[in-house]
């Protein structure tokens, strides 16, 4: 679309790099969208791959069970006379993961993740939205051709009137330049004339 704008293919160029390198880092992948300033916040609804990356992370990775390593599980002591169970049981009623260890009173084995949906919420990703961000990537797709068609036409296609208007401007510079050169001709056989008629008095004059 902006190539089809634009008569440089390098300032087209450039341009498009601009505009592929704001999409890219607007699109909640390399930073959350809770993370943008807020004026930028409308960078991250318009970016096309808003959409693909989460129709591609929520299409690949919802719905599975996580299962922590031994080194990724958070170890940790709960208070004096509660169970594992009972002293982690509202956070994981409000944020997920699971416990490993319910009745120990000494030591307790916490993953912050029981699923990857958990994961998903957090970059903003849902698999319940992958029909609608199927829908909106064609829309994207339509609507860069119909662009792309229209800004060609507008910018580089030759309209009829501008040509008319071009013809009558040469038509008119062809008449002007004409009359300049009979002017200059007459002028000059006129010049020739005056010359000649002198010369002619200036020898009766000697005779």
């Amino acid at each position: 679309m902006v190539i089809a704008a634009i008569d440089t293919a390098e300032t087209a160029g450039n341009i498009g790099n601009l505009l592929f390198s704001l999409t890219l880092i607007f699109c909640g992948v390399l930073a959350a969208p809770g993370a943008f300033p807020q004026f930028w916040i409308f960078m991250y609804r318009i970016s096309p791959f808003t959409y693909l990356a989460d129709s591609m992370l929520s299409v690949g990775l919802a719905n599975t069970n996580v299962v922590c390593a031994s080194n990724e599980l958070l170890r940790f002591a709960p208070p004096a006379g509660q169970t594992c169970e009972t002293y982690l049981a509202p956070y994981i009623a409000t944020f997920g993961g699971y416990n490993e260890s319910p009745q120990s009173t000494t030591e307790c084995t916490f993953c912050a993740i029981r699923d990857t949906n958990t994961f998903l919420r957090a970059v903003s990703s849902s698999y319940s939205n992958r029909w609608r961000n199927f829908g909106i990537l064609w829309v994207f797709i339509i609507f860069n051709g119909c662009a792309a068609i229209f800004f060609y036409w507008l910018a580089r296609v030759p309209k009829k009137g501008g040509s008319r208007e071009k013809k009558k401007k040469s038509k008119k510079n062809v008449k002007g330049e004409g009359t300049a050169e009979s002017s200059q001709g007459r002028a000059a056989n006129g010049g020739g004339g005056g010359e000649r008629e002198g010369s002619g008095d200036e020898v009766s004059e000697k005779s």
